[in-house]
């Protein structure tokens, strides 16, 4: 049962999307936060609030909320306008907590999922995106970030070591604070019978304080696809690594829609560099 409205205020536009979920749907998913008494705890919906002239210069202010059963996202953004021949800069603010099942998932079922280990993560980052002006097929996106990541229990209280005794943070203490500096590239092409897309993440982890998190990291992903009459084979091809400092929840997990069918998301494993190659074959019903 949901309901889905769009409301005009002016120049602003908010988009309101709610769905109340019965409970059934928990016994399927997730056993996280122990909140089923808390109504709000079953409302899956998302809120947009869009401006297109803030300030009468064609700034742009966006405002959205995406809430899951277990999971929460909001984002807040403020654009300038574009200069021609120059980056498109953004002004972000963003805060989420979800279960952190990766690396401290719980596998079940034969491995084909992923549980709750009782770990969640609150991710808090304000920062500057740069958007390249985009050509025929590359786009690129630099920012510089400040993230403040704070693992929790399904109580809600602040924890440092999971149920075994096993660090949640690379500093020791409840939480891990870090200047990201970020630049991502990607390409696309596609025509009637193919159709190839790159993708390559680089980030840096700078030392503004003593105790913050110094590292290297990169991450890229490719994949091809080809139709075979009705058919269309895919090769994807995924990796990355990271060099330096690295919290337990940067490794890279193996598992899960996009990685390895059949298995829950980090059920694999999980570590600081990694590599996964698969193929598939889709044929239409």
């Amino acid at each position: 049962m949901g309901a889905q409205k769009s409301i005009h205020a002016g120049k602003a536009k908010i988009d309101v999307n709610v769905d109340f979920t019965h409970k059934l749907c928990t016994s399927l998913m997730l056993n996280t936060f122990s909140s089923a008494g808390n109504p709000l705890s079953l409302v899956i919906g998302s809120l947009c609030i869009k401006h297109p002239n803030l300030f009468g210069g064609s700034e742009k202010l966006d405002v959205s909320w995406d809430k899951g059963l277990y999971d929460s996202n909001i984002l807040i953004a403020y654009r300038r306008p574009r200069q021609e021949c120059r980056a498109h800069q953004s002004f972000v603010m963003q805060h989420s907590f979800s279960p952190e099942i990766g690396t401290h998932g719980i596998p079940i079922n034969n491995f084909s999922r992923s549980g709750s280990g009782g770990v969640n993560l609150s991710r808090l980052s304000v920062g500057m995106d740069l958007k390249e002006p985009v050509s025929s097929k590359w786009s690129s996106t630099s920012s510089i970030k400040f993230e403040h990541v704070r693992p929790f229990n399904d109580d809600g209280r602040s924890i440092s070591r999971d149920c075994d005794g096993f660090a949640l943070t690379y500093s020791g203490s409840p939480h891990d604070s870090m200047v990201v500096l970020k630049h991502e590239s990607r390409f696309a092409k596609a025509n009637d019978r193919s159709c190839f897309h790159f993708n390559l993440q680089i980030e840096q982890g700078i030392p503004v304080l003593p105790k913050m998190i110094i590292f290297n990291r990169f991450k890229f992903a490719a994949s091809k696809g080809i139709k075979l009459g009705p058919t269309l084979l895919l090769t994807r091809l995924t990796g990355g690594s990271i060099v330096g400092d690295m919290a337990p929840y940067q490794a890279f997990s193996i598992g899960g829609l996009g990685s390895v069918r059949g298995y829950g998301e980090g059920a694999v494993g999980s570590g600081r560099s990694c590599l996964v190659a698969n193929s598939e074959l889709s044929l239409p019903l």
